[in-house]
């Protein structure tokens, strides 16, 4: 159906915002830059058998800046930078120019799984970036090595001190927890913020693509995760009055400099307070993680030129869903998490 933008635009408090039809204001943007990754993460990409989008039909760098530049003038304000592994772009550092000259943006930040940071976090800090994400599934090195494969510890932990040096703050760490993965490891990651400010956030694996069965098979729901690291620790300290901030909720260990975060999609799905859109590395437009809905950007941008996009983004704003449908036994299975950005 066509939606004109004037029907999901308001404007409050001087802003310019984008309203779906279920009362949720859509501003934060995903853009997956790239499918390819340097490490095989058990939950999220098959070792052998990838297809993976090849170079020429990676969006470029101004097209990726054309539809965030559509993005912004309809309310968006927060940007995040995924892929695969989006430090395996050779044109990340133009990319990040390019966003970070885009008034308007609040937010420009990006998730990585750190080994390329030693090199790259000063001159993506320089480049205008404001803070990164970095994937650490746990600080045992023999579980590190079945989770993560190709990953060593030591080169993960220097990227993460390469963007702590470099002011890419505040630093937050990701772990996807899995039954006889990492489960027995999460009280170890939590304590990596007891003296620093870090954040380090564990999410329930989310069945999708061609790696559901992993996460269906060795799920751990965060109400587990927590009750391990409190058998430890003692109670958390709720933060931020037990609100969930983005998706996350995030607690303290008594005297702790840093916070832990729980993000729950499949116990406790945050679908109603869902604020984005995930933009792939080829140019579709997903409007759900969890599902298998998209819409054509790049042929939008290449076929009808830029002023087509900003219609485009009221298209997809009106029909992203209003949740996901995992609870009822339906999984998305046309691209893995790699091909998203997460």
């Amino acid at each position: 159906m066509a939606v004109r933008l004037e029907e999901l635009v308001e404007e409050r408090q001087g802003q310019t915002s984008l309203f779906d039809r279920y009362g949720r204001r859509i501003h934060y943007l995903r853009v997956s830059l790239i499918d390819q990754c340097n490490l095989r993460c058990v939950y999220c990409m098959p070792v052998r058998g990838n297809h993976f989008t090849p170079k020429g039909d990676w969006l470029t760098p101004e097209e990726i800046e054309t539809i965030v530049r559509a993005a912004v003038a309809v309310g968006f304000d927060k940007v995040r930078l995924t892929g695969g592994e989006p430090t395996l772009r050779p044109d990340l550092i133009e990319i990040v120019e390019r966003l970070a000259g885009i008034e308007g943006i609040r937010t420009l930040a990006m998730t990585t799984n750190g080994l390329l940071l030693p090199k790259l976090a000063r001159p993506l800090k320089r480049a205008g970036l404001t803070r990164v994400n970095i994937h650490l599934d746990t600080v045992n090195r023999d579980s590190l090595s079945r989770l993560m494969l190709y990953n060593r510890f030591e080169k993960v932990w220097a990227g993460i001190l390469a963007a702590e040096e470099a002011d890419l703050t505040p630093i937050k760490l990701n772990a996807v927890v899995l039954r006889g993965y990492n489960d027995d490891d999460v009280a170890d990651l939590a304590a990596l913020t007891l003296e620093r400010p870090w954040h380090v956030r564990f999410i329930e694996a989310m069945p999708l693509g061609p790696q559901a069965t992993v996460a269906l098979e060795r799920f751990v729901s965060n109400v587990e995760t927590k009750a391990r690291i409190e058998e430890r620790f003692g109670p958390l300290e709720p933060a931020f009055g037990g609100r969930l901030v983005g998706e996350a909720r995030m607690y303290r260990i008594p005297g702790a400099a840093g916070l832990i975060g729980f993000i729950s999609p499949v116990s406790e799905p945050y679908c109603d307070s869902c604020n984005r859109l995930r933009l792939t590395a080829d140019g579709k437009m997903r409007l759900c993680l969890l599902t298998d809905h998209e819409l054509d950007f790049r042929r939008a941008l290449r076929e009808e030129g830029e002023e087509a996009l900003k219609a485009l983004f009221a298209r997809a704003v009106r029909a992203k869903p209003v949740g996901h449908q995992l609870r009822s036994g339906v999984y998305p299975l046309v691209r893995s998490m790699s091909q998203i950005g997460g």
